[in-house]
């Protein structure tokens, strides 16, 4: 029998990239299944193509524009320091990939969070979180995804397409600055928004390393999360960039994960861990395995006992999250009080663990959350049809 949310999953990540063109009108929306060019905008340029642009102009004016676009973040319209003629040029030639549909903030105003629509029409979520000793932003790296988690928000929802490097950049630049308005300074990047950031890796990693390069932020305060996407961890090994790397497990039996991460049919687990562990012993990094707590789901002390046994030869630091509620998904979060039992049972154990704090609730900063709220409708709840086991790759 035909494993259709397999079938899924494979195709988008085995099916080569569309190239980057030139932008593209909101009103050009094509269909969900179009290979369609993605658009080309502000800060898919690189300082080379930037004095291309400008060949005609001088290279302190180059400078000026550089550094409007990636120290300061600001648009063209805001250069007071450059010609009209300049300003007019650049913003014509390099436009904004990310237009506000909605924020929400936050009631202690900690968090904020971004609904963009991109040229395309296309949507992805941004969320910015503000703690006492930093604040971090969370992107984007498709519009939508094809993982199909059951019990995430986007997974419900369906893949769109990749985002560019530039699309991801802006998302950075954009909480950059608004860190920067009410006197704080963004120090880090965890790629654990919308989307499977290996399932889009070239982009990603260039997004990654302009990041580095172009906006100052330091590669260890860098996270690369994935569901399970074993290449991606393979490539990651060998890439000249200390960045973290963060696995969300959530499960640590085959059976039970097969149906909570589809992703895990593809590469089980035994291979997932063959691959953490030859990263680590490439890049000598520590590992955090991400664990969103589900009521009933995860949670018990047989799951304690179970990703202890899987995270204790890799050394890895456990980060559990109680799970932010999710439309159409009916089973809920751990128990504050279960939360607290689970980590101490990883403890006496022998797993460093960390519970991680709650942002957002009131906002719909789970991933998807807000775009399905936006839109005044609730994501697909997961299939009831059952789904034959598929046979595993070697």
């Amino acid at each position: 029998m035909t494993d259709p949310i397999r079938a899924e999953i494979e195709r988008h990540l085995d099916e080569p990239d569309p190239p980057t063109t030139g932008p593209i009108g909101a009103t050009g929306a094509t269909p969900r299944t179009s290979r369609a060019a993605l658009p080309r905008t502000r800060y898919d340029w690189t300082r080379a193509e930037l004095e291309e642009l400008l060949t005609d102009q001088p290279r302190y004016r180059v400078d000026q524009v550089w550094q409007g676009l990636h120290d300061h973040g600001t648009d063209p319209s805001e250069w007071s320091n450059v010609p009209k003629a300049v300003r007019e040029t650049v913003a014509g030639a390099l436009p904004s990939g990310l237009t506000p549909v909605t924020e929400s903030v936050s009631d202690d105003g900690e968090t904020v969070k971004w609904l963009w629509a991109l040229a395309d029409g296309r949507e992805v979520e941004t969320v910015l979180m503000h703690y006492p000793d930093r604040s971090t932003v969370c992107v984007s790296s498709q519009a939508g995804c094809a993982m199909a988690c059951t019990f995430c928000a986007t997974g419900q929802a369906g893949f769109d397409r990749q985002l560019t490097t530039g699309e991801i950049l802006e998302q950075v630049v954009r909480a950059r600055r608004r860190s920067a308005e009410v006197g704080k300074r963004l120090s880090n990047v965890v790629f654990m928004g919308m989307g499977e950031p290996f399932a889009n890796y070239d982009r990603t990693w260039e997004a990654v390393r302009r990041i580095h390069d172009d906006l100052g932020i330091g590669a260890r305060h860098l996270t690369l999360s994935t569901v399970g996407v074993v290449p991606g961890i393979r490539r990651l090994a060998t890439a000249d960039l200390p960045v973290n790397l963060a696995v969300s497990l959530h499960l640590a039996n085959d059976r039970e994960r097969d149906e909570l991460v589809p992703i895990n049919r593809r590469y089980p687990l035994a291979v997932l861990a063959s691959a953490c562990a030859d990263y680590i012993e490439a890049t000598h990094r520590r590992l955090s395995f991400e664990w969103a707590l589900i009521d009933g789901v995860n949670d018990s002390e047989r799951h304690a006992a179970e990703l202890a046994a899987y995270a204790h030869p890799l050394r890895a630091h456990v980060n559990l999250i109680p799970l932010n509620p999710t439309p159409g998904y009916a089973v809920r979060g751990t128990s504050p009080q279960g939360v607290r039992d689970f980590a101490e049972r990883l403890t006496d154990l022998g797993i460093n663990a960390t519970v991680r704090r709650t942002r957002g609730t009131d906002i719909d900063a789970a991933c998807g959350q807000l775009r399905a709220t936006h839109h005044g409708r609730e994501p697909a709840a997961p299939s009831a049809t059952p789904i034959a086991p598929p046979t595993r790759r070697r």
